[in-house]
């Protein structure tokens, strides 16, 4: 990493401060030179030409630190600093040594596409300036200019294929970099959030079963309560209107029906808030009480099997099983037809899971109209409070073929 910074930091001050050196290493020269290699008008030119390479660099480094990599400005720069040197070159062939930069920063200022043109470009410019400068005196000179040509060719090449890679190796060193960084940092956040609900487990699970239990209670009273107090009011207000005394009695007796009807399902609702099963019953007991009294009041053969050593369990656990059970049968009874169901609780070293099978009709777990899922608490409900105690829940059924539940929650002992 360090080494990779010192030839970056390296790099930066070579093409910040580089081409004012080889500017003014090639003017000097050509000055030393310029009365045999010059004529007059040509020294005029060169006099106006570095000027105006001088002030294209010092444009160049205001304006060229903030530009994006391969940027339409670093091409025009590039290609006006290439006709500068190629004619400054073909006055005095030691300008070449100021031409020689469009080796170097080819790579940086142009696309793949267009830095192998600027690179050919440039070695035409060097091999001129070889052959002794152009334009050619005789075909011995051509012949020469033909063979450096090629050679600086091959070597362009050669090392804008070793540059492309390095390149593109940087850039892929720097983004591997970079997501480790990243990497690193999402691995200590996770680290430090897992110590706290590592801890906050259980109380979270607490509460979301509380929260369940209110949405639940909530989509109960919409679908019983508040219709039936809808209903009630129907049959009052038709009792009211009616001048028939036997029809508004009728009436009223309907609507006292719905009455007893929804307090009903407002003690059932207040019931089911709690798990009163478990205050005197260990979890077993409590689900071998409601499998009876479910196949009682159902007349449906159900059985309940216990395997494994029974262990009293923490409350929020033997809870969402019972829960669990007491839903799934619920919809046996609502929605699957069925002559025999199964249920079976097993305590294994540290899963306990809970197994409820039916021979009913079945149906597609995966359809979102289903009865059972999409309604009040429901399949999906069940896998929420499953979830919710870091558990899980999953079914297996299909039309005609039975419904299976199998939901499976930590074994947490009590204290």
């Amino acid at each position: 990493m360090a080494s990779d910074e010192k030839v970056a930091n390296w790099g930066d001050r070579f093409f910040h401060w580089g081409p004012y050196a080889l500017l003014g290493l090639a003017t000097l020269i050509s000055a030393i030179s310029g009365d045999l290699l010059m004529t007059q008008d040509e020294k005029h030119a060169a006099w106006i030409l570095v000027p105006a390479a001088l002030a294209l660099q010092l444009w160049w480094s205001r304006i060229g630190p903030g530009l994006p990599e391969y940027g339409a400005v670093g091409r025009v720069y590039y290609i006006v600093r290439l006709v500068l040197g190629f004619v400054l070159t073909w006055l005095n062939p030691f300008f070449a040594i100021y031409a020689v930069l469009g080796y170097f920063d080819a790579d940086r200022l142009l696309s793949r596409r267009y830095m192998y043109i600027g690179m050919f470009a440039t070695a035409v410019t060097m091999a001129g300036s070889q052959s002794g400068g152009l334009p050619f005196a005789d075909s011995t000179q051509g012949a020469a200019f033909g063979v450096l040509l090629a050679l600086n060719i091959s070597i362009t090449f050669v090392f804008g294929n070793i540059g492309v890679q390095e390149a593109e190796n940087a850039r892929a060193k720097a983004a591997t970099i970079t997501e480790l960084e990243l990497a690193n940092a999402r691995l200590e956040q996770a680290l430090t959030e897992n110590a706290g609900l590592q801890a906050q487990l259980l109380v979270q699970a607490r509460e979301a079963g509380v929260n369940d239990e209110r949405r639940r209670l909530a989509a109960e009273i919409h679908d019983t309560l508040a219709q039936g107090l809808a209903g009630i009011i129907t049959q009052l207000q038709a009792a009211t209107d009616n001048t028939d005394l036997a029809v508004a009695r009728n009436h009223v007796e309907r609507a006292a029906a719905l009455a007893r009807h929804g307090l009903g399902e407002a003690r059932r609702s207040v019931q089911d808030l709690g798990p009163g099963a478990l205050e005197h019953d260990t979890l077993p007991d409590a689900l071998k009480n409601l499998v009876e009294t479910w196949s009682v009041s159902t007349g449906v053969r159900a059985e309940f099997t216990v395997t494994g050593t029974v262990e009293p369990l923490h409350n929020e656990i033997e809870a969402t099983v019972l829960r669990i059970a007491q839903e799934t049968l619920a919809n046996a009874d609502r929605h699957a037809r069925a002559t025999r169901v199964g249920v079976t609780l097993s305590y294994m070293d540290d899963e306990l899971s809970l197994d409820v099978r039916d021979d009913g009709r079945g149906f597609d777990p995966h359809a979102p109209g289903e009865r059972g899922i999409s309604r009040g608490f429901g399949l999906g409900g069940m896998r929420a409070r499953a979830e919710r105690v870091a558990g899980t829940l999953d079914i297996e059924s299909g039309p005609g073929r039975g419904t299976a539940v199998s939901a499976r929650v930590p074994l947490v002992r009590h204290g």
